[in-house]
């Protein structure tokens, strides 16, 4: 299979060429050519076998043909349950139970799998360039620390990640740096991608990176939607609708593309918090990215999402049509906290602030009437409410236990390094790196 750009303006690449590279050569995002032919996915008894047959129509015919299976096996080896909750007829996919506490375990786990087994004509480091507004920079970092021939320059912003965050993207060192930007993620997200289309930079420092925008990250994604969506309907018969927090819309469009691939999937609703540029969208208006909000679920502030140029790939253009395919919703810090407070005093259910946004729109879209009884709905929880003990601990009253692997991490000392937000200061900072 060949993957072409979002653009039309670079030239079609094999699946390890766009993965090795990450963007296309002319701005856009990596998509397949086009979808694999539908198919009848079984039950398996475990997400790593579930991933191998959903992504090897991906993989036909590429250099990483013969080890998907075990690139999956890696990255697919920590669970990701679908729980009830005390609704009937409601579940939460529980996606944090990897080394980093969050859902992004999983690609970044997978990208480090496939570009580790790619071979290189060139003996420098590939340095993989992540911008992150929380949790995507610690799984990368986690999951390509040490990794021989691979480095990570990880662009966060200061101040908007919580402690734990931010303690995360510091602690690894070796062959992982941390800059702490003084911005918002969108300029963290603009320098990542001005390094990777920068031509002249790329010859003499090879880059990648491990966003969402990335094919590597994305395409695994898919997998635990599916795993679950799958078992569902083995179980009762019903498909299972999703609401899924979202900023950069990464975790949504492979929940997208998953139901593309007749996956047992029903409608996909998009939470965002105050952050309004889908709600907006999907609401009627133009399409516009505006200036990052803070908020407590700061991992998804973000007021340009990239993934959006995929979604609209997908739709062909059509506007009309894609509205008509999806909605969302956004979700104040306010509602943020009375959902993390109540859900806990009434039924003893913790959730992260990012979590706590889709459990308000699958209550909304309950009470309104939007979730029809009988419908069965599941909200993606993205990470362990412990990575935000500073938000949660005070409303539900009592302390979190820190999962083992997170607690490992935060007894490291941490260091991240100041940086403006500067694409000239960004690229002295690859050119120079010792």
């Amino acid at each position: 299979m060949n993957f072409v750009s979002t653009r039309n303006n670079a030239p079609a690449v094999s699946l390890s060429q766009a993965i090795a590279a990450g963007l296309a050569p002319d701005g856009g995002l990596y998509v397949p050519e086009a979808l694999p032919a539908p198919r009848t996915l079984a039950p398996a008894d475990s997400l790593a076998r579930t991933a191998t047959t959903l992504l090897t129509p991906f993989f036909a015919g590429d250099a990483l043909e013969p080890e998907l299976a075990a690139i999956c096996e890696q990255a697919f080896d920590f669970p990701a349950p679908l729980q009830p909750l005390a609704t009937p007829g409601d579940h939460v996919l529980e996606l944090f139970h990897g080394p980093t506490a969050a859902f992004k375990d999983f690609g970044a786990r997978f990208l480090a799998g496939s570009l580790a087994r790619l071979p290189r004509a060139d003996a420098r480091p590939l340095t993989i360039v992540v911008a992150t507004s929380g949790d995507t920079g610690a799984a990368v970092a986690a999951a390509f620390h040490r990794q021989p021939g691979l480095r990570v320059l990880v662009l966060y912003p200061d101040g908007r990640v919580s402690p734990r965050q931010a303690h995360q993207l510091g602690c690894l060192g070796d062959n992982i740096r941390a800059l702490r930007v003084a911005g918002a993620f969108d300029d963290c997200q603009a320098m990542a991608k001005q390094a990777l289309g920068d031509v002249e930079l790329q010859a003499h420092v090879p880059l990648s990176s491990a966003n969402s925008i990335s094919l590597g990250r994305l395409l695994p994604q898919m997998s635990y939607y599916a795993h679950a969506a799958i078992g569902h309907h083995a179980r009762t018969g019903r498909k299972l609708n999703f609401v899924i927090p979202t900023g950069n819309l990464g975790n949504a469009m492979a929940a997208i593309l998953a139901r593309g691939l007749s996956v047992p999937l029903g409608r996909i609703v998009l939470a965002t918090n105050a952050n309004r540029v889908l709600p907006d969208y999907f609401g009627g208006d133009e399409y516009r990215p505006q200036p990052t909000v803070a908020t407590l679920a700061n991992a998804m502030d973000v007021g340009a999402p990239s993934n959006f140029e995929r979604l609209r790939w997908l739709y062909r253009g059509d506007d009309a049509a894609l509205r008509a395919a999806f909605t969302s919703q956004g979700v104040d810090d306010g509602e943020i906290r009375d959902t993390i407070r109540e859900r806990y005093q009434r039924h003893g259910e913790v959730f992260c602030p990012h979590t706590a946004t889709a459990v308000r729109v699958l209550e909304r879209l309950r009470a309104s009437g939007q979730a029809a009884s009988g419908e069965d709905w599941a909200v993606a929880a993205t990470a362990h409410p412990a990575k935000f003990e500073s938000v949660v601990e005070p409303l539900i009253g009592r302390e979190l236990e820190v999962p083992p692997a997170l607690a490992a991490l935060l007894r490291r000392p941490a260091h991240a390094e100041p940086c403006q937000p500067s694409f000239a200061e960004l690229r002295d900072r690859l050119v120079n790196w010792a």
